[in-house]
């Protein structure tokens, strides 16, 4: 039941677009968080087993400083899952099952900020310290959650992050109009608060490398996410006006973190048409950014089929609905297709012809011009011989679409350890551990997934850590 500012009013800048529940609608929606019997949202639901009935009942009673002690002893940032969580309680909520689940992320919002605004939100540093030094690389939720977690036991913990200032994806690869980077900053401070050291524009297996991080720190932990972007090496690809989506985001980002003074041209939207190419959330946030730079035209193609309005048979309530989502975004305009697939970029009128490009190829090398426009296709889903569908082009349907900027929004392929490659052995076992005194967590282990999973394993992380250095496991490769 997300409420959104006029859209001619949002477009014109990057404040955060969702509004918050009125008194009254936040009483309601808690009211029937209690007509529950057996509920699914803290157990199939929520990856950090947030208690949301409890949290919910003591928000109803206006016990809101209970209800954000319970939601702070299972999640270490509920600020940022407030704002960017797909909500995976609200798919298993009993509500649910015949109407509108109750909206447990705007309820979470209302919790941790009314904490922030009364000043119950505080740094919460060690009664004491143990003999344990971590080193951890990389800043982003998992990272962030890793170093909460072992600085409150009472471990000493330095984050190492090659951007200039925290946050990982958080900071460069959401927009503020989704989250706002003082949210980020106001978390950075308390923890730093807490005794937790950032060490910022310092590239692990580059400026310093991982043999000595081995030798200042007992342990070592990598959470460097997983952000090897996933490319679309067809003829072409090598034209001035084909970029990443998160290339694209984090130019945006940091112009408006001050990082930079203005956007690079290749990368402003204004005046152009825009074609995003993928159509999961950070395609959807290169659609509300590039309404924002002032783009003529923006369309949003996905191979995938159209998810359906509602629940298909073999989806059944409480698992996560597989469902077409709208987002705040979408309703700002612009064109959504799906099953659709691209062959090749094509110049600009009077530019060189395209050139076939290598596979994997990922940078704006060797241009042979000015991209004009994308030859695209329909595709049908077929299954063929058991196997899982594939798509599969329909004659007939080739149709040209003129396109001035294309950003790739295609996900992910897995963690890019760039430097760090070579230097450590990259195989956890099922705890996160990788060798002496070597762990990871988050999406540097399992892959691309989501800030409330990566937050999870960065925990569930500290928690093995803390064990092996109970049980004297600890040892320092040196």
């Amino acid at each position: 039941m997300s409420h959104y500012r006029p859209i001619n009013e949002r477009v014109k800048d990057y404040d955060p677009v969702e509004l918050r529940l009125t008194d009254e609608e936040i009483k309601k929606e808690l009211k029937r968080c209690q007509d529950c019997g057996i509920p699914f949202c803290h157990a199939l639901g929520c990856t950090l087993g947030n208690v949301i009935p409890e949290i919910n009942l003591d928000a109803l009673n206006g016990r809101w400083d209970t209800a954000l002690a319970r939601l702070l002893e299972t999640s270490p940032f509920p600020e940022f899952t407030a704002r960017v969580c797909p909500a995976l309680c609200e798919g298993s909520c009993v509500q649910g099952l015949n109407g509108e689940p109750v909206p447990a992320r705007l309820a979470e919002y209302e919790v941790i900020e009314r904490g922030f605004a009364q000043g119950w939100v505080k740094p919460v540093p060690a009664q004491s310290r143990l003999d344990l030094d971590v080193g951890v690389i990389g800043s982003g939720p998992s990272g962030l959650a890793l170093a909460q977690r072992l600085s409150r036991a009472g471990a000493k913990v330095t984050v190492y992050e090659k951007d200039q200032k925290p946050g990982g994806f958080l900071r460069y690869g959401i927009p503020d109009f989704k989250l706002e980077k003082s949210v980020i900053d106001r978390r950075i401070d308390l923890m730093a608060r807490e005794g937790v050291e950032f060490l910022t524009g310092v590239e692990a297996g580059l400026d310093i490398s991982v043999r000595l991080l081995k030798k200042r720190h007992q342990v070592l932990a990598i959470t460097v996410g997983a952000r090897k972007k996933r490319d679309l090496p067809i003829p072409g690809r090598d034209l001035l006006g084909v970029h990443f989506a998160t290339d694209y985001l984090s130019a945006q980002n940091r112009v408006i973190g001050g990082e930079l003074p203005a956007l690079p041209p290749e990368l402003n939207a204004q005046g152009r048409k825009v074609v995003v190419i993928g159509g999961g959330d950070t395609g959807s946030d290169c659609v509300g950014t590039a309404w924002r730079q002032g783009a003529s035209e923006v369309s949003q193609l996905e191979i995938l089929p159209k998810p359906p309005e509602k629940r298909a048979l073999d989806n059944p309530w409480p698992q996560w609905p597989r469902i077409l989502r709208t987002t705040s975004s979408h309703l700002e305009g612009g064109h959504r297709s799906w099953s659709v697939t691209t062959h090749e970029f094509l110049p600009a009128t009077g530019q060189t012809s395209p050139s076939q490009a290598s596979p994997g190829q990922s940078g704006q090398t060797g241009q042979t011009g000015r991209l004009g426009a994308l030859r695209c296709q329909e595709v049908d889903w077929i299954a063929q011989d058991g196997r899982p569908p594939a798509p599969s082009p329909v004659p007939g349907t080739e149709f040209t679409l003129e396109a001035d900027l294309v950003l790739l929004a295609m996900g992910f392929t897995g963690p890019e350890f760039g430097s760090l490659y070579g230097q450590a052995d990259f195989k956890p076992d099922a705890q996160g551990r990788l060798g002496p005194g070597l762990y990871a967590a988050g999406d540097a282990v399992s892959g691309p997934s989501l800030v409330v999973r990566a937050m999870n394993s960065g925990q569930n992380l500290a928690a093995v850590i803390l064990g092996d250095h109970a049980a004297g496991r600890i040892l320092t490769a040196a």
